[in-house]
């Protein structure tokens, strides 16, 4: 196996679990991750060596996405019914909860979550692998958190942008 190769194979449970975040389904989770990796060793002469790997797979894999979800016309979450989510520490209800709740979010606002959030990537790192502006990253962000914040408060979506209203009143 190549370095390359080798590099690739060590990326797959980030892939997989970026790519089940976005789809909350595990045979088109796999089927990304698979093509993903197909298309980064037809087209490994197009990294550029000392750049950021994960951040080449990620946007990749959030373009194939998007690109199925656009060919199928699919909604872009299409929870799995008959799978179900392996239990871990933790309070299992919250676990359930909070997949739900970023399941309910758009794409756009779930990539942006799932990328800084759980894989660890930076603001830039994540804006270069959405495509889009620094400024877009961040904003997004705010608004998926503040959506994830009233859904799992159980409070409205309108009380939770008031409150955020009135906390940066105080600030300035």
């Amino acid at each position: 196996m190549t370095d390359f190769a080798e590099s690739l194979a060590l990326q797959i449970p980030r892939l997989r679990r970026y790519a089940r975040a976005l789809t909350h389904n595990v045979a088109w989770a796999d089927d990304l991750v698979q093509d993903t990796l197909e298309r980064a060793l037809r087209r490994r002469w197009l990294f550029r060596l000392n750049s950021n790997l994960t951040a080449w797979l990620f946007t990749m894999l959030y373009r194939l996405y998007l690109n199925d979800a656009a060919r199928h016309r699919m909604s872009p979450v299409a929870a799995d019914a008959d799978v179900p989510e392996p239990a871990t520490s933790g309070d299992v209800a919250l676990q359930l909860d909070m997949q739900r709740a970023l399941a309910s979010l758009s794409p756009e606002h779930r990539a942006v979550i799932v990328l800084i959030g759980l894989e660890q990537l930076s603001y830039k790192e994540t804006a270069d692998v959405l495509g889009v502006p620094l400024g877009t990253v961040m904003s997004r962000l705010t608004r998926a958190r503040e959506r994830l914040r009233a859904l799992l408060s159980d409070k409205p979506l309108q009380s939770v942008a008031t409150e955020t209203h009135a906390q940066l009143t105080r600030i300035k």
